[in-house]
């Protein structure tokens, strides 16, 4: 939910607003949908665990959505419905999240793309996919897409992470420290805080502590009380709080790396890169805010490059959730994706 994401409001410039500064005042509707509260369908995905999947509507290319981190698949809830009246549409919670059964490896891209290999094939639901990915769920679907090209026709990528940003941001630090300084000083106090919570979930959290405060997120209003409960629960867990500082271990390390490594042309793939506005954060110059936000344009349109058909699409007035601030935004990008893939048959 939210509060994993003050992991990245340290790091990212895409996340630089506080979840209480996120604009809510156009927010269409409170989610109270049941099937958040639950499970919807357990698909094992090797012997013992499972993924929790969620699919609506009938069609092909079936769009897969895949979240933020710390985030469960309510978060498309907005989203999933509308683009279910046009074709199937499929999310589901990645190990440790939502309902899915916790994970017995390191939160890497390359792990998330093979649970969700395994998840497609055990449903089953065959190819071809367009693929929606939200900030590090940005990330998990481009190594898909590069990974298996051939099952892939589209992608709609929302305010996503990006790999490469710390060594783009590092060149250009005045202060001129070294590579290693600089990546401590983003990444050395948000994993030690990671493992404080996840000593407190094994110990089982005291409500109103300063430590359940940054550990636990506060009620998501875009969710009805019912939701909201279902997920506290969930994220009072250990298996959730071991799964959001495995993501925030390696996202700047193996999975940046996974997708450096991975990264390859997408000739005319339909491609569409959803961005916020960015927002300065309180300890950062007006200098060095501008330096970033510099260093996350150019990446953007160089995501966008990679295919001849890729366009990078700045949404105003919206936080980094996009989908909940304004859900139009991503229907239509996924609609348009859509239409374009299928015109390519």
């Amino acid at each position: 939910m939210y509060l994993a994401h003050l992991f990245w409001t340290a790091i990212c410039l895409a996340l630089l607003m506080p979840p209480s500064a996120i604009a809510l005042e156009n927010s269409p509707k409170v989610i109270d949908d049941p099937a958040y509260t639950h499970a919807q369908r357990l698909v094992e995905v090797e012997p013992g665990r499972r993924l929790n999947l969620y699919c609506l509507g009938k069609g092909s290319p079936t769009v897969v959505f895949d979240a933020g981190a710390g985030d469960e698949n309510a978060v498309w809830a907005l989203v999933q419905p509308v683009i279910a009246t046009h074709t199937r549409a499929c999310s589901y919670d990645r190990a440790g999240y939502g309902y899915s059964d916790p994970g017995k490896r390191a939160g890497t891209s390359a792990n998330f793309v093979d649970d969700l290999r395994r998840l497609l094939v055990a449903a089953p639901i065959n190819p071809p996919y367009i693929l929606v990915g939200h900030s590090f769920g940005g990330m998990n679907v481009r190594l898909y897409a590069d990974t298996y090209p051939a099952e892939v026709v589209g992608m709609v990528l929302v305010d996503p992470t990006l790999e490469g940003w710390r060594e783009s941001a590092w060149k250009l630090d005045k202060l001129q420290r070294s590579r290693e300084a600089y990546v401590a000083a983003q990444i050395d106090p948000d994993v030690q805080a990671r493992r404080e919570c996840m000593e407190a979930a094994s110990a089982g959290f005291v409500e109103g502590t300063d430590l359940y405060k940054r550990c636990v997120a506060p009620p998501n209003p875009h969710f009805s009380d019912e939701i909201n409960r279902a997920l506290l629960k969930i994220h009072r867990s250990p298996g959730y709080q071991q799964a959001v500082s495995t993501e925030e271990e390696n996202m700047l390390g193996a999975s940046d790396d996974q997708l450096l490594a991975s990264r390859r042309w997408y000739g005319n793939m339909p491609l569409i890169v959803l961005t916020a506005p960015h927002a300065r954060r309180p300890s950062d110059t007006q200098e060095r805010s501008d330096v970033l936000n510099a260093v996350w344009v150019y990446l953007y349109d160089q995501l966008a490059a990679l295919s001849t058909r890729g366009v990078v699409r700045r949404v105003p007035d919206t936080g980094h959730y996009i989908q909940l601030d304004k859900p139009d935004a991503v229907n239509n990008a996924i609609v348009e994706v859509l239409g374009e893939a299928t015109q390519q048959k």
